[in-house]
């Protein structure tokens, strides 16, 4: 199979899809992997590294009308529309559901595309999204911290606090990869940590791992308004595969917060969770809400290409592979949670809650498959 990997063109975005090992085992598999010139200078990995690996460079045109799948990390935009076609495959983040442009782009191209993010075990774990939900999530707490500072609008307030100064009080909406682990970081920054879920099992399991040091909250819309009234950081990581993001924070919320907070929402992608959410920039990353600070990154992990890279890389390849072996269609026959990634096939959604987002009809993966 003839494999293409283009530079990412996304603002601000440094990753790659595939490393110098990608391209290896690719290759060794008796595939052909074409790169677009420079696209893994920002993460560290030179032309020379993919070429010695087996990789072929190309300009972007080539990339594109050589490949049978692209591999990519965030998904296509509008300036890559035209290049998507019938008789191939894009493998990648896809956020479907808080992107309808794609969306139609996919389906007018008749492009068949398996997304990232929706791809799961029968565990319920997302395996390609888990790696960006980690660097996601602790750099939440990060964004948070950063944010608080007085000169970009913050509360002023060291999150960690010092000897007779209260540590900051975070609050983490959603208990899952991104949660937990931005609330890690921010016990590690010694913050006063509360994390919220609708999972009372998660809960407990995370009152487990947590040693008791992190407060835990069970989910109504109650509950979590009482919470953020005092809260220093918000950090908004709720997840519904494939769905758009529950809108859990109101903008009365907002406005009726402590000034200079700073509200993180890491489920941008899927629409947010935050009712004032809109999608922001690494260099345009926050606006204000009433007094607060609100960070709305699409991609955070861009802005650290080098871990997300690598991190991302390493859970992608052997699907990658596998889809090269064997081609999608036995592929996804041949792996049940890589067949929930398939999201449009000839004209068609194949994923159901993509179809509800934007009132379309859908066909089942079964029926793709067929």
């Amino acid at each position: 199979m003839r494999i293409g990997i283009p530079k990412e063109i996304k603002s601000q975005e440094g990753r790659i899809a595939i490393t110098p090992a990608g391209v290896h085992q690719l290759t060794e598999h008796g595939h052909a992997v074409i790169v677009e010139a420079g696209a893994g200078v920002e993460s560290g990995i030179s032309d020379e590294a993919l070429r010695s690996a087996g990789a072929t460079l190309a300009p972007v045109d080539a990339v594109w009308d050589q490949a049978e799948m692209i591999i990519k990390v965030k998904e296509p935009i509008a300036a890559e529309y035209h290049y998507l076609r019938q008789d191939q495959l894009v493998f990648t983040y896809l956020h479907l559901a808080a992107d309808q442009p794609q969306t139609d782009a996919l389906l007018k191209a008749k492009t068949t595309s398996i997304a990232y993010e929706t791809v799961q075990l029968p565990s319920g774990t997302l395996p390609l999204l888990a790696p960006m939900s980690e660097v996601a999530g602790r750099m939440s707490t990060l964004a948070g911290s950063f944010y608080s500072f007085r000169h970009f609008g913050g509360s002023g307030k060291l999150v960690a606090g010092v000897v007779g100064c209260p540590p900051s009080k975070v609050v983490v909406i959603g208990a899952g990869v991104a949660g937990t682990n931005a609330a890690q970081m921010a016990l590690g920054l010694r913050a006063d940590v509360t994390i919220i879920d609708v999972n009372l099992a998660r809960l407990a399991q995370l009152d487990a791992e947590f040693g008791g040091h992190v407060k835990t909250l069970y989910s109504t819309a109650f509950s979590i308004r009482e919470v953020v009234a005092d809260a220093d950081i918000v950090i908004g990581s709720v997840l519904i595969p494939g769905a758009r993001a529950p809108k859990l924070v109101t903008h009365d919320m907002i406005v009726a917060a402590k000034p200079g907070s700073v509200w993180v929402d890491i489920a941008v992608d899927q629409g947010g969770c935050f009712e004032d959410t809109h999608p922001t920039t690494h260099l345009d990353p926050v606006y204000s809400v009433g007094n607060a600070q609100l960070y709305a990154v699409a991609n955070m992990p861009g802005a650290v290409p080098h871990t997300s890279t690598y991190a991302l890389t390493n859970a992608t390849l052997a699907y990658a592979t596998q889809i090269a072996d064997k081609g999608w269609r036995q592929a996804c026959r041949d792996n049940e949670p890589l067949s929930k990634g398939l999201s449009t096939h000839d004209g068609q959604l194949t994923n159901a809650p993509v179809a509800q987002a934007w009132g379309y009809p859908s066909i089942t993966v079964t029926e793709a498959l067929a």
